[in-house]
């Protein structure tokens, strides 16, 4: 029976350990990001409770329902909640919406006192009930509960990078391990082993002085020590030869000097002659043993010269693997880019289509009077009169035309670029002056209506390399918050944009002179979440994310100052070059 190498086998059982290792450890890792994200989700449903219940429990106490099921629409549009469940004092569901569990099989009509947790491991649902408690002249009363739901998906999908990153991170050590492995083996093992077998493979018995083993001193003591004992075996047949040489002359000289012991003669040469018989069978021996050792390396060789085309063909499937991975992780990246996309130019339909249905009426009202005039000329009732009517009609049909598809094209120009920047962080070349007019333009639909007023002052030469999406999104939150809250009840508002430059720096000013912020607001404004249109939809992520894309992507600063009144104020810097 065939047995296993030893280097095989090393190679095997270091490699199982370690793998055993690193599945154990990555699985480990992967429970450990579920379980923080899990609790992270928990917290957040407290905290949104803790944000939205005051509004909730004013609506229920006063029956607005729309205002309820309004705040529910926007409780349920947020990632981390799934269902909600909301009931009044007397038990019963005013609405429930999403994924949740049947609470009234749990506590019948009863409403929740304090928090109470659920969860239903079978559907991986879990959440909290919170009672809403509505306090009216120093009296409490309890007008209701509410029940916010999450689930394993939502968990699953936060650390989903994460798991991508641990799993991408074991495969990366274990190739790397196996390459080593196998650059080790080679070096010390494979190489040093054929080096041997093929000098044993030149062994010339007639020329045994240039058959001596040469082992170099880093490959291994093994190995030297079977190359000593192969240059040894060398030695003693060379010894055996000069034996047998020297034997040889002794007899000639007494062959010379007695002829007349010929019997003396006959009986030593017979005596060494068995002699030297036995020391070739003993040659004969130790030869077959050398070609039999010599068989069992070839052999050894060729195992591992297998091993090794098996391991490259194990490496080239795992970075086949990986290449799919990537792949997927392209397209999945493309997708979240063109929704983006889609979402932007779905919001520009109707301004589009404005002036693009005023062209069509123009279009028509002209095809009907052309057909006018040319029945008048066919049945010979022209008239200069009616001639002069229609080049009047036609030359302001045309001018109609050309004024509205005119801006119908602008409309599409400004938005094809916004949305080509929004949906991408690529890194591209802007003129800063008119790419800020590119946003405001793309912006007009929402100012149209309004008599506001923004005014920019910008030098024309301003040139950057950077993240033109992130500039766009900044500018249009800023905006569009001037917009929502600053001029709310405002019939006339200025915005004042002011960009300054030196040698390595962009200073941006933006101001606007809306109603302001109270000094507590102003402290919270880039928290997450916080907004003062909560009852109105208000998701509070604007100006928050303004905050991290001039931070991180810009690697710049934003500070803002405000009074009640006086409008707000935003300093934003960042460096020409990014890093």
């Amino acid at each position: 029976m065939q047995q296993q190498s030893l280097s095989k086998k090393l190679l095997t059982k270091v490699l199982s350990v370690y793998f055993v290792l690193t599945v154990t450890v990555t699985f480990g890792q992967i429970f450990a990001e579920y379980y923080n994200a899990k609790n992270y989700i928990k917290n957040e449903l407290s905290t949104l409770q803790q944000t939205f219940s005051g509004s909730l429990t004013r609506a229920i106490w006063e029956l607005n329902t729309p205002q309820t099921l309004n705040i529910a629409d926007g409780l349920l549009a947020i990632p981390s909640i799934e269902g909600i469940i909301i009931r009044d004092d007397n038990g019963a569901i005013i609405t429930q919406s999403g994924r949740y569990i049947d609470i009234q099989q749990r506590f019948s009509n009863q409403l929740v006192e304090q928090e109470l947790s659920i969860s239903e491991q079978q559907s991986g649902i879990f959440g909290y009930t919170f009672p809403l408690i509505f306090e009216f002249s120093g009296r409490t009363s309890q007008v209701g509960d509410v029940t916010l739901f999450s689930s394993r998906n939502i968990v699953i999908e936060r650390i989903e990078i994460g798991l991508y990153f641990l799993i991408g991170n074991a495969m990366l050590k274990t190739t790397f391990l196996i390459i080593l492995f196998l650059i080790a083996f080679r070096r010390y093992l494979t190489e040093p082993l054929a080096d041997l077998s093929r000098q044993i493979e030149d062994l010339e018995l007639e020329q045994l002085d240039g058959s001596k083993i040469s082992i170099s001193a880093d490959e291994g003591a093994e190995l030297t020590l079977m190359a000593d004992a192969y240059n040894r075996l060398i030695k003693r047949l060379q010894d055996y030869q000069a034996q047998l040489k020297q034997t040889q002359q002794q007899l000639m000289l007494s062959n010379n000097k007695l002829d007349q012991q010929n019997l003396l003669l006959e009986q030593e040469v017979a005596r060494k002659t068995s002699g030297l018989s036995q020391a070739m069978m003993d040659l004969q021996q130790q030869k077959q043993e050398l070609l039999n050792k010599k068989q069992s390396l070839k052999e050894e060789i060729e195992q591992r010269r297998q091993t090794e085309l098996n391991l490259l063909q194990k490496q080239k499937a795992l970075e086949e693997t990986i290449d799919h991975l990537n792949q997927a992780q392209d397209r999945l990246v493309q997708s979240e880019k063109m929704a983006a996309l889609g979402g932007l130019v779905a919001g520009i339909t109707h301004e589009v289509n404005t002036p693009v249905g005023i062209s069509v009426t123009a279009t028509s009202f002209l095809e009907e009077r052309l057909t006018r005039l040319n029945n008048a000329y066919q049945t010979k009732t022209l008239t200069p009169k009616m001639l002069e009517e229609f080049l009047d009609e036609a030359q302001q049909s045309t001018h109609l035309l050309e004024s509205n598809l005119g801006r119908a094209s602008e409309l599409i120009a400004s938005f094809k670029q916004i949305a080509v920047d929004q949906a991408s962080e690529a890194i591209r070349t802007i003129n800063l002056c008119e790419y800020i007019h590119e946003i405001i333009r793309s912006l007009q639909p929402h100012f149209k209506k309004t008599r506001h007023q923004i005014e920019v002052n910008c030098a024309d030469n301003i040139i950057l390399d950077c993240p033109a999406g992130a500039i766009s999104q900044i500018f249009t939150n800023l905006l569009m918050n001037s917009l929502i809250h600053g001029f709310e009840h405002m019939e006339q508002g200025i915005i004042r944009i002011t960009v300054l430059e030196d040698a390595d720096n962009i200073d941006i000013r933006y101001a606007d002179n809306g109603k302001g912020l109270e000094e507590e607001q102003l402290a919270k404004l880039f928290h997450p979440f916080f907004t003062t249109k909560r009852d109105q939809g208000g998701s509070g992520l604007g100006t928050h994310i303004t905050y991290n894309l001039v931070r991180q992507t810009l690697a710049g600063s934003i500070e803002v100052s405000s009074e009640p009144g006086k409008g707000l104020h935003y300093h934003i810097w960042f460096p020409k070059k990014l890093n």
